[in-house]
């Protein structure tokens, strides 16, 4: 059953060496990815699995000690998903999961086995929840780390241009996360979110699905749209 879950937007920009000069731009965002994994440690799960948008159409699952790296950022860090020991393989973390694993790695997280599921953009609202439930079945105390954007259409200099539609979805989104509104998060529009290009859409989703029956309540950390992209920082316990 879901006992907690932690929702981070996943740009690389999180982590310092990516970004650079821009690093104190997103120190509040930092601070409350850090306050939202306290939230995770203090439900003590038997299980984390940490939840990402991927690239493909997935699922596709990384076991504890799946490599990732910031290289393609032109930054030499490599990071690794839990513990150091583990997976050997060629498997690589799709960049969601590597900053997860940055996050995780920055906290210290050693309270329980870890493994990373990533979510392609085009997978359905009904195979989203269905994917949540199976993972909330996998141990008696689950928890989940959702990374996701929000829409990246917020300014003219966004990412996808300035578009009127993106406030208002963004706002929702952060209504519902907030609330643990499993209803309006999987009411939730993917086309709209296509073009909107918010990430998020497919991991949020999957968490309504792991959260059914669980009664969690929630609370949204953090809200902004800095670089015309919205992040959200929310915690459910």
């Amino acid at each position: 059953m879901l006992v907690a879950a932690a929702v981070c937007p996943c740009p690389p920009l999180l982590v310092p060496e990516v970004a650079v000069g821009a690093v104190p731009e997103l120190d509040a965002t930092r601070a409350a990815c850090t306050d939202a994994l306290g939230v995770l440690a203090a439900a003590r799960p038997d299980r984390l699995v940490v939840v990402g948008p991927l690239g493909g159409a997935g699922p596709e699952t990384y076991p504890e000690g799946t490599r990732g790296s910031f290289r393609s950022f032109g930054v030499d860090l490599d990071v690794r998903l839990g513990s150091a020991e583990g997976a050997q393989g060629e498997a690589r973390l799709p960049y969601s999961l590597a900053v997860a694993a940055w996050l995780l790695g920055r906290t210290g997280w050693s309270d329980a086995p870890v493994e990373g599921l990533g979510v392609g953009e085009s997978l359905t609202t009904e195979r989203c929840a269905e994917t949540g439930r199976d993972i909330a079945a996998r141990a008696e105390r689950v928890a989940l780390l959702v990374m996701g954007d929000a829409s990246a259409c917020r300014t003219l200099k966004a990412p996808g241009y300035l578009d009127e539609r993106a406030a208002p979805f963004d706002a929702d989104v952060a209504r519902a996360l907030g609330a643990a509104d499993l209803a309006a998060l999987t009411a939730l529009d993917a086309g709209l979110a296509h073009e909107l290009k918010a990430s998020g859409r497919a991991p949020w989703q999957v968490l309504a699905g792991a959260a059914e029956g669980a009664d969690l309540g929630g609370s949204l950390l953090y809200e902004d749209a800095p670089y015309g992209v919205g992040y959200l920082v929310a915690t459910w316990s």
